[in-house]
């Protein structure tokens, strides 16, 4: 499955807002138009199906309090997800989470336009494909935070359900990359590095050859003398990364601690793309990554076997994608006059679309005041054909 569509209502800036989706895509705007808020909302889905929001919140040092927008005064962020099977049909999860008690108060669940799942007034109900009549509602009689579906038991659920709900176990972001989290030593690893990338040796410790493969392959390709990793377990328990780089016949070892900043960048995604996943998100893709490595690294994503969402401030970024990558996968977020973020496809807008065929994508966006696109921008929202088809 891959995610084709959300819509977002009362979370942070996101107030009516929606945005569109491809196996891969790119964030743009301006500083403080929302696009760390869009990656804090994918990771706020995938924690529905695991259930525990109090540790999630505190984890970020947030409150409860701080995931609603103050545009608006409702208690609820009402969401809706759609997902494009591999089969060629439509899966829709639509729910209201309401912040004070932590959970999803309603949830419904279609499948190829088929009911599976539902919450309502303190009930649910479970209907299987071969099975739509109506299904008395259980009462819901035990505590759960997230969606409901994270602490119903696997084999009370359908098929099509865990799978949805697999999806989004399957989604990771590496949001908050900072170095000094990725040098220090760690003891346990889970499926995910964190959002700093905290659990990186740890992480790299537990990995299966094949991953080990990938992810050799990856960093032998940025720079010849990175010959390879290691990560050895200290006595008391935690795990050190050292890498190896050869010189003709000279051998250096290099503790973490010492590794380049950047290189732990690099590093930390090739170790999260190695593992099987739905969903990576990664924030701000060039941030201390030389022009020839971040070329590489974009490459990488556009190919890589989940479905990728970054965002960047670099137009370089967007001038390593291919045109037909770019028109589906390069959206534009922007706030309107009352504070709340939009989304919009850049090159859906003519002045856009028009300069891409003499241009590259990324001297499009440099080329661009993007002060003065709100108003093309508006035009294009009221009347979306019109003025695409230069009406």
């Amino acid at each position: 499955m891959k995610i084709k569509q959300i819509k977002v209502n009362n979370f942070k800036s996101l107030v009516d807002f929606e945005l569109p989706l491809d196996k891969f895509s790119c964030l743009v705007g301006l500083n403080g138009s929302g696009k760390s808020t869009v990656l804090q909302f994918f990771d706020f889905l995938s924690q529905q199906v695991r259930g525990d929001m109090t540790g999630w919140l505190e984890k970020r040092q947030w409150k409860p309090s701080d995931l609603n927008s103050k545009l608006a005064s409702k208690q609820n962020i009402d969401f809706e997800v759609v997902l494009r099977h591999a089969n060629h049909f439509d899966v829709t999860w639509t729910a209201s989470f309401n912040c004070r008690t932590l959970r999803c108060t309603s949830e419904i669940i279609h499948w190829n336009k088929n009911l599976i799942f539902e919450v309502k007034n303190g009930k649910y109900r479970i209907l299987s494909l071969d099975q739509q009549k109506s299904k008395e509602p259980k009462p819901i009689d035990f505590d759960y935070q997230g969606a409901l579906i994270s602490q119903i038991k696997a084999s009370q659920l359908t098929q099509e359900i865990l799978e949805l709900k697999k999806f989004f176990e399957g989604l990771h972001t590496l949001s908050l990359l900072e170095p000094e989290r990725l040098k220090k030593p760690t003891r346990h690893a889970t499926k995910s590095l964190g959002l700093g990338g905290e659990g990186l040796s740890a992480f790299l410790y537990q990995l299966e050859e094949k991953e080990r493969y990938f992810i050799q392959e990856k960093i032998s390709k940025i720079d010849p003398h990175l010959k390879q990793f290691n990560v050895s377990q200290m006595r008391s328990g935690l795990k050190k990364l050292i890498i190896q780089e050869q010189f003709k016949e000279t051998t250096l070892e290099i503790e973490s601690r010492h590794i380049a900043d950047g290189f732990l960048r690099l590093l930390a995604v090739f170790a999260q793309l190695s593992k099987e996943q739905s969903f990576f998100l990664l924030d701000e893709i060039e941030n201390g990554i030389n022009p020839e490595r971040i070329e590489f690294l974009t490459d990488t994503l556009v190919e890589a076997r989940p479905q990728v969402l970054i965002t960047t401030h670099s137009p370089m970024v967007l001038n390593y994608l291919e045109d037909d990558i770019a028109m589906t996968a390069v959206v534009y977020l922007y706030k309107k006059q009352n504070g709340a973020t939009q989304a919009v496809r850049l090159f859906d807008l003519p002045s856009m679309r028009k300069k891409l065929n003499f241009m590259g994508p990324g001297e499009v966006y440099d080329d661009t005041l993007l002060t003065q696109l709100l108003e093309e921008i508006n035009d294009y929202v009221q009347k979306p054909e019109t003025v695409s088809r230069g009406v």
